[in-house]
């Protein structure tokens, strides 16, 4: 359908004449999807950068042989060379280091055989260009590598960030432990991916990494190339008869499937919650659009009067919000990309903190995620649109000349959201499909509540400012039409930052408790490492027997972290030698604690962490396969515990238990208890002297451990604490929209008490004494609906993401902080129309009616 000129004209006009109302409405749109974007490409930046780095270190090999937490004896890669109708192999050796210095950084060490591994990574194509001999060739630079002990190659990149260049010296940290490299070539690339991939990578000679990662003979992998079809079977079959107990062959794409599957729902929780943000915006387009129908309804009546028919007044309200949102979208693509520069460092931050290291260096623009934002844009904008203007073009003439009709329809919009709010329950299959439903129904019942609060706050409010207190507090429900839209993204936006505010503040309770009970040894030793949340590089056995015999030690516990193969993947495993008195820092959420111990000590059996246990759908009796270095074997689980340090949950066994099926004897971290009377800092200072400059250790009391977990917390809901700022901005720019709206339809009235005598400082007043009162009803609203989403985030969402049970807690300075928030939003929000209000002139806005 074509629509006339004159018509467009008509409404260009419209718009041109009130261009704040429209900045307004681009401005909170844009914002919305500014929010939506920035967040999806801070995930998919993470996602690329972790992808590209692993699919860097898998290379072209499609299948891997891997073994237990200490890896494979190297004579199976020997064995697997000298025989017979086998795919071509590599080895592999590979581990986290530090680079020392200023510039020091996170680097990833890749240890190979340059001979057998050019068939499975591209490195060797151009790796000898710049070396410290100068001028030398490939084979030339690959013999210095072969050659020369700690001799490395980095990319040109990372060489130039570490102030590096060839022939220079690179100290390291590994495991706690001082090692000496030295540069001796550079690998260079064309390739903007594969410059990306080779970003902190350091590479080594298999021997030469062995020796700086401290673990000679052994290797982590060894890389597969099997065809495809009947004879890749063989092959693998062939592989698998040589290997020994402790090693299977695993899909080379696991690698990637197991990250992906560790930042699953942590993206998927900051995706929805972005879309929160998205969700007030809409609202805010509504408000506009309905504020715009409201104020041109006699307009809008004469037209089809004129002979306009409902499908050309529709189109033109279309075309309108159409080109609205193209215009929003758009700005808000272009500072969603600004905004995602910030939030990939937190997003980068949190994974390193709570899954794997992981550097991303730049924004990954993606096409596909600048589409999915323009669509949502532009499909929120129409939404948002197209209820108010098919109620527009619904009614007839002389009812759109009507302001009665407006304010009464605006009134049946309640029973609906009730209806929606009582279906959405608690228990519902997808659960932030729950959350939005809360949020529409709240949402939905606002014009019901604002008429009920507007009524009972009207003597109050006669009471303390008189006539105009009252006239305050009734023009809320005389102008519902134009304040319920507004006050609906306020309450939204309040309710969103009070239930996500009261769940973190629920998880933090829940967190500090579980510490309080869990830390229960004096003083904490463990070895620095990449991951903040968690120590598993291993302590050297002369520091531990030295921590072990300092004089004031009471009790010392043992603990080894480790990674092992399952039926289900990669399983975190913790091996425990616990004295029995420090038994009590587990909760555990059925049995006997007495009977659990003495089944944990007796035979083969584990105790599994309640994220595990919910993952894995196993309880009380069940069994866990893992594949130790005797070859599969399966434990009972005797006792499920409370833990909040991994959302992948963790399985524990004795470390008799371990010792039996597993060649690995070292310690990851130590908890050593005081003796009576002996100070813990004391002995925190005795521990430091007889440790020594061997090993790099980190030696802490209970509560320096128990602050830095809660840093660490903290840092993991800074990007929360930003989307709830962001959303509560966009809902600021709905309430400045609605009273700017609000001014422009009240200049009659305004005009007609300024005649009867009212000065411009009581207008003011009259203003902002409205403004708050709308802070106010929203607050109030809020309140009850941010419960209610708290509630479902803490016991339904927390649940199913990440398989833990957290304790609800409320708190009044909570509930007092939003309802403060909302009126403080609304006031400052007020105070430019209420300015504008007062300064009317009486007879200009009189002779304009």
């Amino acid at each position: 359908m074509t629509l006339p000129r004159t018509l467009l004209r008509a409404g260009f006009r419209e718009t041109t004449r009130h261009p704040w109302q429209a900045g307004l409405s681009i401005l909170g749109i844009a914002l919305g999807v500014a929010v939506v974007v920035s967040i999806d490409l801070a995930n998919e930046s993470a996602r690329q950068a972790w992808r590209i780095s692993a699919e860097a270190v898998i290379g072209r090999a499609t299948h891997s042989v891997v073994g237990g937490p200490d890896g494979l004896d190297e004579r199976v890669y020997a064995r697997l060379r000298l025989a017979g109708d086998v795919p071509p192999s590599a080895p592999v050796v590979e581990g986290i280091v530090s680079a020392l210095g200023p510039a020091g950084r996170t680097l990833q060490l890749l240890g190979v055989d340059p001979l057998a591994d050019a068939p499975f990574r591209s490195y060797w194509g151009r790796n000898g260009g710049e070396s410290a001999r100068g001028g030398f060739g490939r084979l030339a630079g690959l013999g210095v590598l072969l050659t020369e002990p700690g001799a490395v190659l980095l990319s040109r990149g990372t060489a130039a960030q570490l102030g590096l260049r060839a022939g220079s010296p690179l100290s390291l940290r590994v495991g706690g432990l001082p090692r000496e490299a030295r540069l001796v070539g550079l690998v260079d690339t064309d390739d903007a991916r594969s410059r990306y991939a080779l970003d902190g990578l350091v590479l080594a000679d298999l021997s030469s990494a062995q020796e700086l990662l401290g673990r000679p003979g052994r290797l982590d992998r060894i890389d597969l190339a099997v065809p495809d079809g009947p004879a890749g079977a063989a092959a693998l079959a062939r592989v698998r008869s040589l290997l020994p107990a402790n090693a299977e062959v695993v899909p080379a794409s696991s690698r990637v499937d197991f990250l992906a599957q560790l930042t699953r729902a942590f993206s998927l929780n900051l995706t929805a919650l972005s879309l929160l943000a998205l969700v007030v915006g809409l609202f805010l387009v509504y408000s506009t659009t309905a504020f715009a129908i409201v104020r041109r309804r006699t307009t809008l009546g004469t037209l089809r009067g004129l002979g306009v028919t409902r499908g050309e007044l529709l189109g033109l309200l279309l075309t309108e919000g159409l080109l609205l949102g193209g215009a929003a979208t758009t700005v808000g693509l272009g500072a969603g990309v600004l905004l995602a520069r910030g939030l990939v460092g937190l997003v980068a931050r949190t994974i390193n903190d709570l899954y794997f290291a992981l550097s991303v260096r730049d924004v990954a623009v993606l096409p596909a995620t600048l589409a999915k934002g323009w669509l949502l844009g532009i499909g929120a904008t129409l939404l948002g649109v197209v209820v108010p203007a098919l109620e527009a073009t619904a009614v007839t003439p002389r009812s759109a000349m009507t302001r009665v009709d407006v304010e009464v329809r605006a009134r049946r919009r309640g029973p609906g959201g009730a209806a929606a709010l009582a279906l959405s329950g608690r228990s519902l299959p997808w659960s932030y499909a729950g959350l939005f439903t809360v949020l529409l129904g709240s949402a939905m019942l606002t014009p019901l509540a604002v008429v009920a609060l507007a009524r009972l706050a009207a003597p109050t409010a006669e009471r303390m400012f008189g006539v105009l207190g009252r006239l305050a507090a009734r023009s809320l429900e005389a102008s519902l039409s134009r304040t319920a839209v507004a006050l609906a993204a306020l309450v939204v936006a309040v309710a969103t930052s009070l239930g996500v505010g009261l769940m973190i503040a629920s998880f933090r309770r829940t967190v500090v408790d579980w510490l309080a009970t869990s830390l229960v040894a004096d003083v904490y030793v463990s070895v620095p490492g990449p991951l903040a949340s968690r120590a598993e590089t291993a302590l050297e056995p002369a520091v531990v027997a030295r921590l072990a015999s300092v004089p004031g030690v009471a009790a010392v516990g043992t603990y080894r972290r480790v990674h092992v193969r399952s039926v289900r993947g990669p399983t975190r495993l913790v091996a425990l030698d616990l004295p029995a008195a420090t038994w009590r820092q587990f909760r555990f959420l059925g049995g006997s604690p007495t009977a659990i111990w003495r089944g944990f000590d007796d035979g083969d059996a584990v105790i599994v962490s309640e994220p595990y246990a919910y993952r894995q759908e196993i309880g009380l009796g069940a069994s866990v396969q893992l594949l130790t270095d005797r070859g599969p074997r399966r434990f009972r689980v005797v006792g499920v515990f409370a833990d909040y340090g991994s959302d992948q949950g963790v399985v524990m066994l004795s470390r008799r238990t371990y010792e039996r099926y597993w060649d690995d004897r070292r310690v990851s971290s130590l908890g050593l208890t005081a003796a009576p009377g002996v100070d813990p800092d004391a002995l925190v200072a005795a521990l430091r002297r007889r440790a020594g400059t061997e090993q790099e250790l980190l030696i802490r009391r209970t509560g320096a451990l128990r602050e830095a977990s809660l840093v660490i917390f903290d840092r993991t809901f800074a990007i929360t604490g930003v989307l709830r700022l962001l959303a509560t901005i966009v809902a600021f720019v709905g309430v400045l929209s609605a009273l700017m709206a609000l001014q422009l339809e009240r200049g009659r009235e305004v005009a007609v008490l300024r005649a009867q005598g009212v000065t411009p400082r009581q207008v003011w007043g009259l203003t902002v004494g409205q403004t708050g009162l709308m802070g106010l009803v929203a607050g109030l609203l809020a309140l009850p609906v941010g419960v209610a989403l708290a509630e479902i985030l803490v016991v339904v969402i927390n649940r199913r993401s990440f398989g833990w049970t957290l304790a609800m807690h409320l708190s009044p300075w909570a509930f007092l902080q939003a309802v403060g928030v909302s009126v403080g939003a609304s006031l400052l929000a007020g105070v430019w129309p209420a300015l504008r209000m007062a300064r009317a002139i009486p007879a200009t806005a009189l002779r304009e009616e």
